[in-house]
């Protein structure tokens, strides 16, 4: 494994600092999970789940969500291009279809295909948090949360200001962006708007990004009722992006939009949550820039939907149970006009007993489909608290994941979808273990996956075209570290943060002699992350990662970001791949070599 030497030096400060330090450090709020059915604490729950705080988000090295997730160990995000344009994103060795993306609790899933789960991502500057889930999902949260799910928290309220913020870097990447907030009396608003341009690390990856968010809060002092609206419009070059590395003219334009309206009603030891969404995707792909004679396709999509979910609090524990209603629709020139009809219904309890040292929790969600049939996915989750800061957990649980529209229907001169696909299905348990203190936090996890009827490409003759079928079965297994530790230095609190992943994948199931199927996912990851301040007006993060993937390629890169703040007025540094390392993270797309990106901002209050 080759390590950068700046990473020894890093580290090696680190673990000066976790050994010689004294001072006492703050109590950290106790982060409550957001779930829509049972909420508990950060501390007793039994699955391994990681919390990314919006002083991390604004602190690290990262201006958009895909660059901050690749921070984190067994999270998987292959980028083609920059500033998160185009990304998929993966966990635990999964697939781009096979994870779950949640704004404020609603599901953000794209019929079409998963190359688009990333699309929906919301400025950095309105998040309060991300929640990391990992392993089997379904239970919680219904189908597409295979092996694990990610939910963004929106921030509650901002301050009444206004902050202001121009960018510009490498590639003639520009940005203006402004976000601001209102407190009034019996409501709150924030808003964010952005435009990102830039010509591009090489031929035809020049794009334009804009971004609106916004999200108010109504009755304030009574029975609030959340609004929240979002709009991405992002117009790209996608040179070698999908096809082939050689199709070098590709260009692509996607749009999406989120509106949902969400409130919680509580009495006693019983709430009830309701919320409503309508979230729209459009995706214009043409084969050959502006020449949309030769190839082209477009795809819009439509999800309308609502979600009732209830808690109750009793002597016996605390009971979960609700239902998600969707009506999802596809207007394709290549898919077709399609539409489905989508229930589930979820019930789970929560068992303390012995004290409140032990904690079960069983659950099962029934779901239907009104293209396939009924499905019953039960679940259950362990766990003991050995102390107030040390527990042990195990969770297992069945998944799964429906067909998208695109393995369904596509059709191309070299590939076609299948009609008869069947859900992915799969098994998985993990078991792990957690301590949790003021200053230092471990997380380590051990998980199994057996996945079966997983979504192949495949052909008997080499002339053949691909077709989609049902036979691959994947075993996972694998194993997960992470580290932190926060401390005191001449006033300051300094935070490092250090994970490994590994995983190994072994196809039991694969007959045919050609076959598209390629185990491509994470075998070693390593990060490590340092957020630093010496100086009252001076902070630097640097963020490390390792990938090996299991054909034995392997790359390391350093990011590096320095800010400078004065009052109001703030001037960041953002270094990127600092020691120039040439890789590719997907489909032979190369990533751009050392860059750099000046920020201001500065806020009016």
């Amino acid at each position: 494994m080759k390590l950068n030497f700046l990473f020894f030096i890093v580290f090696g400060l680190c673990y000066y600092n976790v050994f010689s330090q004294e001072k006492k450090i703050e109590n950290l709020d106790e982060i409550i999970l957001t779930s829509n059915r049972i909420e508990v604490p950060f501390s007793e729950n039994s699955r391994t789940i990681y919390v990314i705080s919006s002083e991390d988000i604004q602190n690290s090295t990262a201006n958009n969500v895909a660059d901050l997730l690749q921070q984190f160990t067994g999270v998987d995000v292959r980028r083609r291009g920059v500033d998160g344009m185009q990304s998929d994103l993966y966990i635990r060795g999964g697939s781009f279809d096979q994870t779950l993306v949640l704004i404020d609790g609603i599901k953000t899933e794209n019929p079409q295909t998963g190359h688009h789960t990333m699309n929906i991502m919301i400025p950095i500057e309105n998040i309060e948090r991300i929640e990391i889930i990992k392993g089997p999902a379904a239970r919680i949260y219904g189908q597409n949360a295979f092996t694990g799910a990610i939910n963004i928290v929106t921030k509650k309220t901002i301050n009444t200001q206004l902050t202001g913020e121009l960018a510009y870097g490498s590639y003639h990447t520009g940005t203006v962006a402004v976000t601001g907030g209102i407190n009034l009396k019996n409501s709150s608003h924030q808003v964010h708007v952005s435009r990102k341009v830039s010509e591009g690390y090489r031929y035809n990856t020049d794009f334009e990004n804009r971004n609106v968010f916004i999200k108010s809060k109504f009755n304030t002092s009574s029975t609030p009722i959340d609004v929240i609206a979002t709009f991405m419009d992002r117009k790209f070059g996608a040179n070698g992006f999908y096809a082939s590395p050689k199709a070098k003219d590709q260009y692509e334009e996607t749009q999406s939009s989120l509106v949902g309206v969400s409130t919680s009603l509580s009495s006693n030891n019983f709430t009830f949550k309701p919320k409503i969404y309508w979230k729209r995707g459009q995706d214009m792909y043409e084969f050959i820039r502006d020449k949309p004679e030769v190839y082209r396709n477009l795809h819009i999509t439509n999800k309308i939907g609502g979600e009732f979910n209830t808690t109750l609090d009793s002597k016996i524990g605390m009971t979960g149970f609700g239902v998600d209603v969707a009506q999802v629709f596809i207007s394709s020139n290549n898919l077709g006009d399609h539409d489905r009809t989508m229930i589930t219904c979820f019930l789970e309890h929560r068992f303390s007993i012995f004290n409140e040292k032990f904690d079960v929790t069983p659950g099962v969600a029934l779901t239907y489909y009104s293209d396939f049939d009924f499905h019953a996915f039960p679940g259950i989750d362990l766990g003991y608290k050995v102390s107030e800061s040390f527990k042990v957990y195990g969770n297992m649980g069945y998944t799964y994941r429906i067909p998208t529209y695109t393995d369904l229907y596509y059709s191309s001169p070299t590939t076609v979808g299948n009609i008869n696909l069947n859900p992915e299905k799969a098994l998985s348990e993990e078991i792990g273990a957690k301590y949790i203190s003021k200053k230092f936090t471990i997380n380590v996890a051990l998980f199994y996956r057996d996945a079966k009827d997983l979504i192949d490409y495949v052909k008997e003759k080499e002339e053949d075209k691909w077709k989609a079928e049902n036979l691959a079965e994947v075993t996972t297994k694998g194993m997960e570290t992470e580290v932190q530790y926060r401390f005191d230095l001449s006033g300051f609190q300094q935070k490092f943060n250090m994970g490994y992943t590994f995983l190994e994948d072994n196809i039991l199931e694969q007959d045919l002699p050609f076959s598209r199927y390629s185990l491509n996912s994470i075998k070693h990851q390593l990060t490590a992350n340092f957020d630093s301040q010496f100086l009252k007006y001076l902070r630097q993060n640097i963020a490390f990662r390792f990938v090996e993937r299991p054909d034995g390629t392997s790359y390391n890169v350093v990011d590096f970001k320095l800010t400078a703040m004065y009052k109001d007025l703030e001037l960041s540094g953002m270094f990127n791949n600092i020691f120039n390392t040439e890789y590719t993270e997907t489909n032979l797309v190369p990533m751009p070599k050392s860059n750099v990106l000046f920020i201001l901002k500065y806020t009016f209050k």
